[in-house]
């Protein structure tokens, strides 16, 4: 794969001019081989394991920033979820597994570690009880791990006896991080349709079908996106969607040179670059601007769905034109907290929980990063997570949720998590009940589109 010159000045003029960074070079661990009799024999194998092959990813990684002139946010490590490994202890200990995992983290210098995670569409083995039941405390004690569960897919329909679980295992969680915002539910998610090789957190984890070892890239580039389209002048959509596609392409290109050359260095597979456009707080690296920028007032403005899946579809074909390995959920997130202009809308009032909903049936991910009042209880936390998932089983593609109920805030005060987590208004939630419906519980069935043998 051969660069040009041109494509190498146009990338560091989007660098230096309109937020271009490699979001995160994460590297892919699995810990399949880590299972012991004993809890502290897992524990010992995974820290061993981790630090060894992720010894010298920042060192690596520094230099090909430094190299290229592209700025890499985060290093992050996936690991296999942790359901799986530990289970085979008699006295597995998920709380000392957590532990584990960050320590190993904080030793090799990464940002985040995900894969505290487990996949029960269809039911609870012993493991995954034990790794609910130490969930909460889990994710509060510790600093960079990251957590995920599984808890639907199109094939299997949707596990609402652990969706009700989790709407009280969230209001636990935050209740522990009580003092920074209910901070420790940023770094949990809810997924329908989980993928194996997403790079990003809180979700990353390294599925069972991939190799033992491999980096995965996410890029991020909505200030590139919103520079073009707010200099597309008045065209009609297609013509700008060509335009959108066009940036795309030229995002995949320097995410892949950097993951190509990361894994060459590390002796690793390159696995998939995720072009997903992940905004941050700063002005200018927003996704919400670029829907303004194509001629809404605010994002949540009627169109906004329109415009997010012509987005998200114009970002998909233009990376699959420039790369063969494409992966991750590529398409464009809209994170409430990290994004600048969803702050603002969301605030003003023009971005609603149930239009954030609606966008989610286009988008990459789903409802990401919205502060609800505290107040809120864990039914409907549990009904938001459900009709998420819905929209995910029933469309066939990864939704997800990352919602925080805010100790002792109520609705329009603001919440800070700082750096790449921004800061959210506490937004409304609908006032009627859905408990008899959540207490039913069993499990919703998969849709019959699911049938296709």
């Amino acid at each position: 794969m051969e660069y040009t010159q041109s494509e190498i000045l146009e990338t560091i003029r989007m660098t230096e001019m309109e937020h271009l960074d490699i979001r995160t070079v994460t590297l892919g661990i699995s810990l399949r081989d880590c299972s012991d009799q004993a809890s502290a024999g897992v524990c010992a194998k995974v820290y061993r394991k981790i630090t060894r092959y992720a010894a010298r990813l920042i060192e690596v990684t520094d230099a090909i920033s430094a190299e290229y002139g592209i700025p890499i946010a985060n290093r992050r490590l996936a690991v296999t979820p942790a359901a799986l490994v530990a289970e085979s202890a008699e006295d597995a200990d998920y709380l000392a597994l957590a532990q584990a995992l960050d320590r190993a983290a904080a030793e090799v210098g990464v940002d985040f570690i995900g894969g505290f995670s487990a996949l029960v569409h269809k039911g609870l083995t012993r493991g995954d009880e034990l790794y609910l039941a130490a969930l909460p405390a889990a994710l509060a004690a510790t600093k960079k791990l990251c957590g995920s569960v599984n808890v639907a897919t199109t094939r299997a329909g949707i596990n609402m006896d652990v969706v009700a679980r989790l709407g009280h295992l969230i209001k636990d969680l935050a209740e522990r991080t009580a003092e920074a915002g209910g901070i420790g539910c940023a770094k949990f998610v809810v997924f329908a349709n989980a993928v194996e090789d997403n790079p990003f957190m809180a979700g990353a984890f390294h599925g069972i079908g991939e190799p033992e070892v491999v980096i995965n890239i996410g890029v991020s580039g909505p200030g590139v996106v919103a520079h073009a389209v707010k200099h597309a002048g008045a065209c009609e959509l297609s013509l700008l969607a060509e335009t959108i596609k066009r940036v795309a392409f030229k995002i995949t290109r320097a995410g892949e040179l950097v993951g190509r050359e990361a894994a060459r260095r590390l002796g690793v597979p390159f696995g998939i670059v995720d072009l997903s456009l992940a905004p941050t707080p700063a002005v200018g690296d927003s996704v919400a601007e670029i829907l303004e920028h194509m001629g809404l007032e605010k994002a949540g403005a009627p169109g906004s769905t329109a415009a997010l899946a012509m987005l998200t579809d114009a970002v998909k074909k233009g990376g699959a034109m420039a790369s063969g390995h494409v992966g991750g959920m590529s398409g464009a997130f809209i994170p409430v907290s990290e994004d600048s202009a969803m702050i603002e809308a969301a605030r003003l009032g023009a971005l609603t929980l149930e239009k954030l909903e609606a966008m989610t049936s286009v988008c990459s991910v789903g409802l990401d990063m919205v502060a609800v009042p505290g107040e809120t209880s864990a039914e409907t936390i549990a009904a938001i997570i459900a009709d998420e998932m819905a929209i995910g089983v029933m469309n066939n593609k990864t939704t997800a949720v990352r919602i925080i109920p805010v100790p002792g805030k109520r609705v329009g005060e603001m919440v800070e998590f700082g750096g790449l987590l921004g800061s959210a208004p506490v937004m409304p939630v609908n006032r009627f009940d859905a408990s008899r419906f959540i207490h039913r519980g069993g499990r919703i069935p998969a849709p019959i589109h699911s049938l296709k043998n």
